[in-house]
């Protein structure tokens, strides 16, 4: 038996394809359709800009209620204006490249209802990717940038006692939360092989998640904030470093060393995203059309 980039060979002629040659071969198709959309979109280059000013528009409506409601109050929870921006543009960039990576994923509900997933069945690529990449949308960038222009601001008006633990987690808690969103969107998109018209369900831990953590998780109900953190960690990608880099009271009066495991809780997500995605195409049974 000989071995070589994954690749197991066989007497019999039949290859078995190791984890981590799926994995390659998954970024490898992934980016293959990736590709292929954006030089589609790259086509009409007017309608592109256009579609990406209105996604940045759309988004920034959210931080005009912030402002809105700043304009009558002096703190929210507790937290100031600036510090409400520093939650909302943490959250706002991590979902953003979330959803710009694997937003597509809300679309397989109804591949799953008119059969058309078959075709991607058949293909010789990852179903995940294939479903990941569809349609990817470049406009998405509006939400990146608009996140991006937010968080700028709070690092500017924000006095910040930065030390070395603090700088490094920036970049940290923006690429965890991009993980722990991209594995919500893969476990709801599993959901959607049971539920088949769940996309709104799936839709309030996406968008509705990253929209309740922009505020402060002194304003929601203990509750609440024992179901972000132990059952849907979304607390991890911002409320529970970002108590760290503001020095603000942790939720639930968690230690502080929890301010560091984001990287921790985004792999074990994505781990679990990934059985509960295998099982559910296992479960796949088409439309029998």
């Amino acid at each position: 038996m000989t071995e070589k980039a994954g690749v197991t060979g066989t007497a019999g002629g039949f290859e078995r394809v190791e984890p981590r040659g799926r994995v390659a071969e998954g970024v490898r198709a992934y980016g293959l359709i990736v590709g292929m959309w954006i030089r589609s979109t790259m086509a009409y280059r007017t309608s592109f800009v256009l579609t990406t000013f209105g996604n940045f528009a759309m988004t920034a409506l959210d931080f005009v209620a912030i402002l809105l409601m700043f304009s009558r109050v002096d703190a929210l929870g507790g937290y100031s204006l600036a510090e409400v921006a520093f939650l909302y543009g943490l959250s706002g960039v991590s979902f953003g490249l979330a959803d710009l990576a694997i937003g597509s994923m809300d679309r397989l509900g109804r591949r799953v209802r008119d059969g058309t997933l078959d075709t991607l069945l058949v293909r010789p690529a990852p179903v995940l990717a294939q479903v990941a990449a569809d349609r990817f949308g470049l406009r998405r960038l509006g939400r990146v940038t608009q996140g991006v222009l937010v968080l700028g601001y709070a690092l500017v008006v924000l006095d910040i006692d930065w030390s070395a633990a603090k700088l490094l987690l920036m970049p940290v808690m923006l690429l965890s939360g991009a993980g722990i969103f991209c594995a919500v969107f893969v476990a709801a998109g599993a959901f959607q092989f049971v539920a088949q018209d769940a996309s709104e369900v799936a839709n309030a831990f996406t968008y509705g998640g990253t929209t309740m953590l922009q505020y402060p998780p002194t304003v929601f109900a203990l509750d609440l904030v024992r179901g972000v953190t132990f059952v849907v960690p979304l607390a991890f990608v911002n409320w529970l470093p970002a108590s760290y880099v503001l020095g603000r009271p942790y939720p639930l009066d968690l230690p502080e060393w929890v301010a560091f495991t984001p990287p921790f809780a985004a792999v074990a997500c994505c781990a679990l995203a990934g059985l509960a995605w295998r099982a559910g195409l296992r479960s796949y049974r088409s439309t029998g059309s």
